[in-house]
C-alpha cells in the first residue's frame, strides 16, 4: 500500500511540535521522496527527544549561570541614535536588571511603530512622525512677556511653527482654556493675551500660569517627546523616545499587530500577560544578542516564565518572586532574614524543604540530580497464623 505524503506527516504531529514540522515543510526540496522524509522526521523527533531536560535536573541554576556568567561580560550602558540628542537607550547590563527586577519606571522607554502599507513613502512616514510626536505650548511660542502695571501675560506666537501643525490663533487658545485653568485667554492680532480669573490675584499666578501655558499638550501623543524615521528592509518604522502603547494603537495607519514597546509594565497593562512574557523574552535576547553573546533562548524562557506564572509581572526581588516562594528559609537566604523568620514562627508556617536553598542551608542533600531519588524498602510480611476453629457436634442452627 502506498502511503501520501501527508500520513508521513500525520505519524510524527503528536510526537513533534506543529512549529518544528512546519519548518520542515518549508525546508524541504522540491520532489523529496517519502522515505527520506521520514527519515528527517525521525532525526527531528530523535533531537527534539534530546533537548528535553532530565527528571531533577537543575534547569533554574544552569539558566542562573548561563545569563549570569555572559552579563559579567557586558559593558555599554547606553546607545545613542545619531542625527536625535535626546534619544538615548540603556542597553547591556543596566537593561537586563530593569527588565529582571520588573521596574515601573524604566530609563529609556521607547517605541517601534510599525505602519500600516500605503505609508512606507518617505513623505508620509515624515508626516506620520509629525502627528505622532507630542507638541507642548512652549514649542510654538516664540516669548513670555509678564506686564506688571496690567496684571496680564503677553504670549507671543512662532506662526511657522503654527503652520506646521495646521492651527490658528484661535484654536490654540480653545486647546489652552482645556489644559489651563484660573486665567482667561484671548487672541490680539499675532499674540495672546491672558488674565487671571479671580480679581485678587497676585503676580504669583501670572507665573504659575505661565509654566502650565508652556506644558499644555497642543498635538501629538502624549509622552512621545522624539521621533525618528528608520528604515529596516523595505518598510520605514517610526523609532520613539517615550512611550503610550494605549494611544498609539488607536491611530488608524499603526500596524497594530507589530507595534510594541520596550517597557514590560506597559505591555502587561494594555495587552496582557502573555505578551509581557513574550516582551520580556524579546527584551533580554535582544539586549544579549546586541552584545554579542550566546544564550540560548530556553535560559531566557525559564526566566520569563517565572516572572510571569502568577498573571502579573513580578520582578525577581524581595518584594516580588523571592517574597512568595513557599519556603520560609529560601525567602529568609534573599534579604531580611530576621523579619521572615519571625512572621513564619508568629503564624506556625512549616517549610516543606522542596527546593535548593533551604537544604543548603541545614546540610542535607538537595532534591535534584541524585539526590532526587529516594530509597524505599518493602518488608516481608510475616504469614498470618492459621487458627482451626473446632468442630461442633450436633446440627447447627438454622
Amino acid at each position: 500500500m502506498v502511503t501520501k505524503m501527508s500520513d508521513v506527516f500525520k505519524e510524527y504531529e503528536r510526537k513533534i511540535p506543529p512549529k518544528l514540522i512546519e519548518e520542515v515543510k518549508e525546508a524541504l526540496p522540491p520532489k523529496t521522496s517519502r522515505e527520506r522524509v521520514k527519515k528527517i522526521l525521525e532525526h527531528v523527533y530523535q533531537e527534539w527527544l534530546s533537548s528535553w531536560a532530565e527528571p531533577g535536573e537543575s534547569v533554574g541554576l544552569i539558566a542562573a549561570e548561563s545569563i549570569g556568567e555572559p552579563g559579567t561580560q557586558m559593558t555599554l550602558n547606553t546607545f545613542h541614535f545619531a542625527g536625535v540628542a535626546e534619544m538615548n537607550v540603556t542597553v547591556g547590563l543596566p537593561r537586563i536588571i530593569e527588565i529582571l527586577d520588573g521596574r515601573q519606571k524604566i530609563k529609556t522607554p521607547m517605541m517601534e511603530i510599525y505602519l500600516k502599507k500605503g505609508y512606507h513613502q518617505k513623505e508620509k512616514v515624515r508626516e506620520v512622525a509629525r502627528q505622532i510626536k507630542e507638541t507642548k505650548a512652549g514649542e510654538i511660542i516664540k516669548e513670555f512677556e509678564i506686564n506688571i502695571a496690567e496684571m496680564n501675560l503677553v504670549i507671543r506666537i512662532d506662526e511657522d511653527e503654527m503652520k506646521k501643525l495646521g492651527l490658528k490663533p484661535a484654536e490654540l487658545v480653545k486647546i489652552l482654556k482645556k489644559g489651563v485653568r484660573g486665567i482667561d485667554l484671548k487672541t490680539e492680532k499675532d499674540r495672546i493675551i491672558g488674565k487671571p480669573s479671580e480679581k485678587d490675584a497676585g503676580i504669583n499666578s501670572l507665573y504659575k500660569a505661565k509654566e502650565k501655558i508652556r506644558n499644555a499638550h497642543i498635538a501629538g501623543v502624549k509622552g512621545i517627546t522624539q521621533v525618528l524615521p528608520v528604515k529596516k528592509g523595505d518598510e520605514f518604522v517610526v523609532v520613539t523616545a517615550g512611550t503610550n502603547l494605549a494611544e498609539i494603537l488607536k491611530l488608524e495607519f499603526v500596524d497594530t499587530y507589530r507595534t510594541k514597546t520596550n517597557d514590560i509594565k506597559e505591555t502587561y497593562a494594555v495587552l496582557g500577560i502573555e505578551a509581557a512574557r513574550q516582551a520580556i523574552m524579546d527584551e533580554v535576547f535582544k539586549v544579549i544578542e546586541d552584545q554579542g553573546l550566546n544564550v540560548d533562548i530556553r535560559h531566557i524562557m525559564l526566566v520569563a516564565d517565572t516572572m510571569c506564572f502568577s498573571g502579573t509581572v513580578k520582578g525577581i526581588t524581595r518584594y516580588g518572586v523571592v517574597g512568595e516562594k513557599a519556603s520560609v528559609l529560601a525567602r529568609a537566604s534573599f534579604e531580611t532574614p530576621i523579619k521572615h523568620l519571625v512572621n513564619a514562627s508568629l503564624i506556625g508556617e512549616e517549610d516543606p524543604l522542596k527546593s535548593v536553598v533551604e537544604n543548603v542551608m541545614i546540610n542535607q542533600p538537595v532534591p535534584l540530580g541524585t539526590g532526587l531519588p529516594q530509597l524505599s524498602v518493602t518488608l516481608a510480611r510475616t504469614p498470618k497464623k492459621t487458627v482451626k476453629k473446632k468442630k461442633t457436634k450436633g446440627k447447627a442452627k438454622k
